[in-house]
Parts: structure tokens; C-alpha cells; sequence
């Protein structure tokens, strides 16, 4: 890959770092700043009241999808992601400078829910517009390594969230933690969302969206046009489904999982998140790259096999893991099988749509998927849990990817799609197409 080229995925990653470090020290940190926005009483109640609230903004994500997608689509993947960048620094403002429930009553769980309507908006469209431009951005016979560059970005976001948590456990008194130290990381990362959209004001546009020969479509980036595609669409969030509930699961979910059910201190269940994670994170180029030599689909279909067998097994046994290594070892094992879905999600979803309808068509049904999955992931995790049957969750992550894998097993291959041409009409009259006939 050129220079150029480098510089491109380099700018749309480093976004996409700040974007999920906001939105994942919201989950993180969630332990601490619960019961400073409700009422005094039941703590596994107030964590899910909070997680509630994270819910909220996934269910925002749609509709920033659709408005950010229409952007993307209409004036450019340049645009879509200096917007969702300055939409996400005044979330993480927001939320760093929420009064308490001691200060203002209810008035900071109202602070705290537009704050995260905001980062929903903003990463609603902040997934389909860089999963667009790293995919435009690199060869056609990179572009799975290239797209893998976005959930190292996001895994990178998450470690930043977690060193700075594990920082702040080992220099600060847990009073500390519960009382104001939890803001910090919300002014962190206003502070690089900042860095961020002055990188992004310079950032070169992608030449598949500059040479697109549709630009002056009135239809371009509308709903009208995603509904001519409808069924890519559907496919979107059929194969999005069980993927959002594993790696939500893994990830967000775990540091939790690991405190409250396996019994791991908070700093060793945040030490264990950590070191899994950066080697997850190290896994996303190798397997983008195996995709651009075998095939998209080969990887998908190994992600839902493991994640519908293995899901209440590795879950069962982390429950009783007790300590560091075996913790890390069950995580990572989880976190390997979860790369197969990860790591080439973004170019298979953005291989799926034509230039014009990209944006757009890979922002609202993967939006629709995550709020109906991955953003209620937590809380029904929490909702089993409270209900004295937790291990009927491990059944539903495996029952939500065993869905995904009939959705691998019969589409067909997107790695030699020329990104130009989908859509178009081929000489006997039929589109480029991805699903199965």
C-alpha cells in the first residue's frame, strides 16, 4: 500500500479510536458514576438504570445513521466524519460536566441522556462512513486489511479507556472513583476529539467516491435509493446480529462479567479486558488479510460456528476462572473466535452497496442490528443475571450468532467485487449481486 493510501486509513482510524473511547469509558466507568445520577438503594438496580441510558443511545444510532449516512452519500465520507467527531466531543463534555443527583435531582440523569442521544447520533454514522472510506480507500485486493484497521481503531479506543481505568484504580482511593475521578475520562477524550476533527478537516476524500459517475443523482443517499437495495440491506442486519451480541459481550460486558459473577477484583478484571484485548487488537490485520487471500465468508462462517458452540462453555468455565491467567486464556479464546467476524465485517458490508447508496446502506440497518442487539446486549445480560438464571444469556449469544451463521452459509462471496460496478447492470441486465439465488 502507498503512502497516500496509509495516510488515509491513518486519519480515518485515529477518528474511530476517539469515537469508541468515548463511547466505551461510558460502560467502563458505568461501576463508579451509577449511583451518582440515581438514588441510593439497590446497586445492581442503579447499573442497570445506567446501562439503560447506554441502551438509549444505541437506539439513537439509527437515526444517526440515517443522517450521517446521507452526508456521507451526499457530500462526502469527508464531511460525515468531521460531523460525527464534533458530535462526540460535545457528548463527552456533556457527560464530564453532568451535575449529580445529590446537586441537581434528576436533573443530571437528564444531562447524561442527551449526552448519550449525541454519541449515538455520532456513532450511528461514525461505523458506516469510516467502514466506507477505509474500504474506497485501499486496493481491491487490500481492502479486507484495510477495513480491519477500523476494529483495531475501535479495540485501541477500548484499551485507552482501560489503561486510563486501571491508572486511575492504582493512584486513586475508590472513594475517589465514585465521587469525581470518573469525570476524567470524559474530558480525555473531548480533548482528542478535538485533536481529532482538526485532522479530519484535512483528510483527503476516497477517488471510488470522487470518480462515482452518480453524484448529481437527487436520489443519492436517500431512502428511496436504500430501498432499491433492500435486500443487501436485510443481509446487513441479519449478518450483523450475532456478531454485535459476541463481541459486546466480550468486550464492554466482560470487565463487568469478571467483577460481579467470576468474583476478580475490579483492577484484575480490568488488567484481564486489557491484555485480551490488545492481543485481539493485533489479530484484526492478520485476519483482514487471510480474507483478501481466502475469502470473506470462510471467516464469518468459522466466527458463528465457535461463537454458537463454544459461547456457554467459555462462559460457564470463566464464571469459576478465579484468577488472572485462566481468566485471560478463556477471554482470549472468546476474543479469537469473535476475529472472524471483526475483523472484515466493515468491507463486507460496504462491498455489498454502490458508491452512492454505500454510506447510507451500511449506517441504518447495521444501526437498527446494534440497537436491537448489541446495545441491549449488557442489560439483558444484567436482567438474567438479576433474575437468578445468568446462564440463560450464554444461550442467547449463541442463539443470536447461530442466526448469522444461515446468513454466512448462503451468501455468497464479496472479496472480488470491483466496488465501481455494484449495482450497475452487467451486459445480460443483471446487477452485481451478493445473495444467494
Amino acid at each position: 500500500m502507498g503512502r497516500e493510501q496509509w495516510k488515509k486509513i491513518w486519519v480515518g482510524s485515529a477518528g474511530n479510536m476517539v469515537e469508541w473511547f468515548d463511547w466505551f469509558v461510558y460502560a467502563s466507568f458505568a461501576v463508579y458514576f451509577a449511583d451518582a445520577f440515581f438514588p441510593k438503594g439497590n446497586d445492581t438496580a442503579n447499573l442497570m438504570n445506567t446501562m439503560g441510558i447506554f441502551a438509549v443511545g444505541f437506539f439513537m444510532r439509527p437515526v444517526g445513521g440515517w443522517l450521517l449516512g446521507r452526508v456521507g452519500d451526499r457530500r462526502g465520507r469527508k464531511a460525515a466524519l468531521t460531523l460525527t467527531v464534533t458530535l462526540m466531543s460535545v457528548s463527552a463534555i456533556l457527560i464530564a460536566v453532568a451535575p449529580t443527583y445529590a446537586v441537581a435531582g434528576y436533573g443530571g440523569i437528564a444531562v447524561l441522556l442527551v449526552a448519550r442521544m449525541l454519541q449515538g447520533l455520532s456513532v450511528g454514522g461514525e461505523y458506516a462512513a469510516s467502514a466506507t472510506y477505509l474500504t474506497e480507500a485501499s486496493t481491491p485486493e487490500r481492502r479486507g486489511f484495510a477495513s480491519s484497521f477500523q476494529y483495531v481503531s475501535m479495540t485501541a479506543g477500548q484499551l485507552l479507556g482501560l489503561a486510563l481505568q486501571i491508572i486511575l484504580q492504582r493512584s486513586m482511593s475508590e472513594q475517589a472513583l465514585h465521587s469525581w475521578a470518573w469525570r476524567i475520562p470524559f474530558i480525555v477524550g473531548a480533548l482528542g476529539a478535538g485533536i481529532v476533527f482538526y485532522l479530519r478537516r484535512n483528510m483527503l476524500e476516497t477517488d471510488v467516491y470522487a470518480e462515482d459517475d452518480t453524484r448529481t443523482d437527487p436520489d443519492r443517499g436517500t431512502m428511496k435509493a436504500l430501498w432499491a437495495h433492500k435486500r443487501e440491506a436485510f443481509l446487513v442486519m441479519a449478518l450483523t446480529m450475532g456478531g454485535t451480541v459476541a463481541y459486546y459481550t466480550y468486550t464492554t460486558y466482560l470487565t463487568k462479567y469478571l467483577s460481579g459473577t467470576a468474583g476478580l477484583s475490579k483492577p484484575t478484571a480490568s488488567l484481564v479486558s486489557f491484555c485480551a484485548l490488545f492481543l485481539f487488537m493485533c489479530l484484526q490485520p492478520l485476519a483482514g488479510r487471510l480474507s483478501d487471500r481466502i475469502g470473506r465468508r470462510p471467516l464469518l462462517i468459522t466466527f458463528a460456528l465457535g461463537s454458537t458452540f463454544l459461547t456457554v462453555p467459555i462462559m460457564t468455565l470463566l464464571k469459576h476462572a478465579g484468577s488472572f491467567w485462566p481468566a485471560l486464556g478463556l477471554s482470549l479464546l472468546a476474543l479469537v473466535v469473535v476475529t472472524g467476524y471483526t475483523s472484515i465485517n466493515a468491507c463486507v458490508k460496504a462491498e455489498l452497496f454502490p458508491t452512492g447508496i454505500r454510506a447510507l446502506g451500511v449506517a441504518l440497518p447495521y444501526a437498527i442490528a446494534n440497537a436491537l442487539f448489541g446495545g441491549t446486549a449488557e442489560y439483558v445480560a444484567l436482567w438474567f443475571k438479576n433474575g437468578g438464571i445468568e446462564s440463560g444469556y450464554y444461550w442467547y449469544v449463541s442463539g443470536c450468532a447461530a442466526v448469522s451463521l444461515v446468513v454466512y452459509l448462503t451468501m455468497r462471496e464479496t472479496r472480488t467485487i470491483d466496488l465501481h460496478r455494484v449495482g450497475k447492470e452487467t451486459g445480460d441486465g443483471t446487477g452485481e449481486r451478493v445473495l444467494a439465488s
